[in-house]
C-alpha cells in the first residue's frame, strides 16, 4: 500500500476546503440575490407582509389577486360609464336637445330648495306652442317636429347659463329662471315669446311662423313642484284663451260671414 506524504495530504485537504468555501460563497451569493429581489419586490411591505414572508408561491398568489382586482376595477369603470350614459338618455328628450319632464322637475325641485335656503327669488315660465295641430295637419308631422325644434332652440339660445329649459310634454315647455322676481319673469316671458315668433321656419318651400302662449309664476315659500307647475300652467292657459279670442276677432274681421 502506497503511503502519501504529508504535504500531499495537506494539498488535497486544502483543495477540499477550497471547494467547500466556493460552494458556500456561491450559496450565500444566491441567497443574497433572492433576499435583494424580495426586498425590492413591489409587494414587499404591502398586505401586512414582510419581505421574508413573500415566498415565490405567496408572490404568485398575490400578483394573481392584484390582477383580478384590476380587472374588476376596469369592469366597474365601464359599468359606471354605461350607467351615466343611460342616465343621460333617461334625462334627455327623445326629439329635442333639452331635458325631458323627469329631469326638468328634478331641477325645479333643486332650484326651489336653493331659493328657500338663500332667500332669493326664482320663477317658472310655462310655454304652450300655438296651433301645432294645424301645422301637423297642414304640413305633416315632420313640420310639427321642426316647429318644436325651433321653439326649443330659441329658448335655449336666449337664456342665461343658470336658467334651465325643458320639455314638459307634447307642445309644452318650461323655463326655470333663477334670481328672477315676478316683474323680471314677466319681461323675460314676453321677450322669449317674441323671439319664437320673430323667425319663420323654412320647411319644404313653406314658411311657418310659430308662436307660443306663456305664463310666468314666481315661487312662494313652501310650494312644491306640483304647486308651481299648476300655477304657471293656469297663467299660461289664461293667456292662451286671450290669444284664441284675438284670433277669432281677426278671423271675424277678415271673413265676417264665415260660419
Amino acid at each position: 500500500m502506497k503511503v502519501q506524504s504529508k504535504p500531499a495530504q495537506d494539498v488535497r485537504t486544502a483543495k477540499v476546503h477550497t471547494k467547500k468555501a466556493k460552494k458556500a460563497s456561491a450559496t450565500q451569493a444566491v441567497s443574497k440575490t433572492v433576499v435583494s429581489e424580495i426586498s425590492e419586490d413591489p409587494l414587499s411591505g404591502r398586505y401586512g407582509l414582510t419581505a421574508s414572508e413573500i415566498t415565490p408561491r405567496v408572490r404568485s398568489a398575490l400578483l394573481t389577486l392584484v390582477n383580478e382586482v384590476e380587472d374588476l376595477r376596469r369592469e366597474l369603470e365601464v359599468t359606471q360609464n354605461r350607467l351615466l350614459e343611460l342616465e343621460q338618455l333617461a334625462d334627455n328628450d327623445t326629439l329635442l336637445p333639452i331635458p325631458n319632464r323627469r329631469a326638468f322637475v328634478r331641477e325645479l325641485s333643486r332650484v326651489i330648495s336653493y331659493a328657500e335656503r338663500y332667500g332669493v327669488p326664482a320663477s317658472l315660465l310655462f310655454f304652450d306652442v300655438n296651433n301645432l295641430k294645424t301645422v301637423n295637419d297642414t304640413y305633416g308631422h315632420k313640420a310639427g317636429d321642426a316647429t318644436l325644434i325651433h321653439v326649443a332652440q330659441t329658448l335655449q339660445d336666449n337664456i342665461r347659463n343658470s336658467d334651465i329649459v325643458g320639455r314638459l310634454g307634447g307642445d309644452e315647455f318650461g323655463v326655470i329662471l333663477t334670481h328672477a322676481n315676478d316683474q323680471q319673469a314677466a319681461a323675460k316671458a314676453r321677450f322669449l315669446s317674441e323671439c319664437i315668433s320673430s323667425e319663420s321656419i323654412s320647411f319644404d318651400n313653406n314658411e311657418i311662423v310659430a308662436s307660443a302662449s306663456v305664463g310666468s309664476y314666481t315661487f312662494s315659500p313652501g310650494e312644491t313642484t306640483v304647486d308651481i307647475l299648476a300655477k304657471a300652467d293656469e297663467m299660461m292657459y289664461a293667456n292662451k284663451k286671450a290669444f284664441r279670442a284675438r284670433q277669432a276677432e281677426v278671423s271675424e274681421a277678415i271673413f265676417p260671414n264665415a260660419q
